[in-house]
């Protein structure tokens, strides 16, 4: 008869899943070095913001890489860190960007628009890439819902871009980066709530031979 502790939930040990990962880390950390420069020459905050997510994506999925096959325990633990990441991330741009808001000055909206796209364009091919992985224990899903999370973003830079040309004013930008870290840290939180549950699942198992043996 097969219990809570035997259901099988995919850990990442994959050859497929490797080297996807691969994929996914080159793509993030060569846009993390493009969207940056893009966002200090342009003065938009939305870019910048969108940037330190794209390395905050290389750095965890690499993490997730090297775990891949180690204990639930580490899996779980390693989210943890993921999550941990993510909401420093939001932090950052949340202090960021209130401390633009009393600068006033607009940022460069074709930049803007056009680097966006282009970042919209590498997470999109990273989410076709994680497409038949989606899901799976909190240190796959976190890479899956990273991803996604990076090509909503990537929208809502666009649509800021032609709001800031539209309107010839900051708060577009200065608010769609307030709402980028606003989805970074839902993210933390599902992942901390998926990777708590694994650990509590984990120590569950731990116990109950235990409890038979006595």
């Amino acid at each position: 008869m097969s219990g809570c502790c035997e259901d099988k939930v995919f850990d990442g040990i994959s050859p497929g899943y490797k080297r996807a990962l691969l994929a996914v880390i080159a793509i993030n950390a060569t846009m993390f070095v493009v969207e940056m420069w893009a966002g200090l020459t342009s003065g938009s905050q939305a870019l910048k913001a969108d940037a330190l997510d794209f390395a905050g994506d290389t750095a965890t999925y690499t993490l997730s890489l090297l775990v891949i096959g180690a204990s639930i325990r580490t899996r779980a633990i390693t989210s943890l860190i993921k999550s941990a990441s993510l909401a420093a991330i939001a932090l950052a741009i949340l202090i960021t960007t209130l401390l633009r808001f009393m600068e006033g000055a607009a940022p460069e909206a074709q930049t803007m628009s056009l680097v966006a796209l282009l970042a919209l364009a590498a997470n999109v091919a990273s989410v076709f890439i994680l497409l038949k992985w989606r899901d799976g224990d909190s240190n796959v899903r976190s890479v899956w819902l990273c991803s996604r999370n990076d090509a909503i973003g990537n929208v809502a830079v666009i649509l800021a871009g032609i709001l800031v040309a539209a309107t010839a004013s900051p708060l577009p930008d200065l608010i769609v980066a307030l709402l980028l870290a606003g989805i970074f840290l839902r993210s933390s939180f599902a992942i901390t709530v998926q990777a708590i549950s694994e650990l509590k699942t984990e120590r569950s198992c731990e116990i109950k031979p235990e409890s038979t043996n006595q």
